[in-house]
């Protein structure tokens, strides 16, 4: 077993060294722009789990009335939002994965031009950006670590980092799933 790990490690080890390094502050523009990278899928995430959990917009049930097909697996579909206060019923943009007829709850943007699922299907479906941005995430320790010439740790950091990706992996699956249901 020890030896099937240390060939996994030394899998992630580069043979030859290449010629030309970006140097100390390129590579910490680099790292930074890694994390960035990570990062930013959760900031992006945050309006769509606002609706999705209720705590932004109109709530009521969206009712898909029409879908489009632009070609290439594209389409546009439309929806009725009624808002469960009882007011109009609202022509809004619904998802592109819906199907004509399909009746859920969701939640109406305050701009008032698309419905959003809530519940857990809408929660799921939020979140895989998120989860998305910790598989970007996963190796950037080891990255750290292997830039910073650290011999300790490295072994530790690949494990974490196939712990998150496999997390990562599982989160998007999971949220694509949900956004199809």
């Amino acid at each position: 077993m020890s030896n099937a790990f240390e060939n996994l490690a030394d899998a992630f080890e580069p043979g030859v060294s290449p010629g030309h390094t970006p140097g100390r502050i390129g590579m910490a523009i680099l790292l930074l722009l890694w994390a960035g990278l990570a990062v930013l899928p959760v900031v992006f995430a945050v309006p769509a789990l606002q609706l999705a959990t209720g705590s932004v917009g109109t709530p009521g049930t969206l009712t898909v009335v029409s879908c489009v097909d632009l070609g290439e697996g594209r389409y546009d579909c439309q929806g009725s939002f009624a808002p469960a206060d009882g007011g109009p019923a609202v022509a809004v943009a619904a998802s592109p994965d819906s199907s004509a007829g399909d009746v859920r709850a969701a939640q109406l943007t305050p701009e008032g031009d698309r419905a959003v699922a809530t519940g857990t299907p809408g929660i799921l479906a939020a979140l895989t950006l998120p989860f998305l941005g910790v598989g970007v995430l996963g190796f950037l320790p080891y990255v750290v670590l292997f830039v910073a010439k650290a011999r300790r740790g490295r072994r530790l950091a690949i494990v974490v980092g196939c712990v998150l990706t496999a997390i990562s992996l599982t989160g998007v699956i999971v949220g694509m799933v949900a956004s199809y249901a």
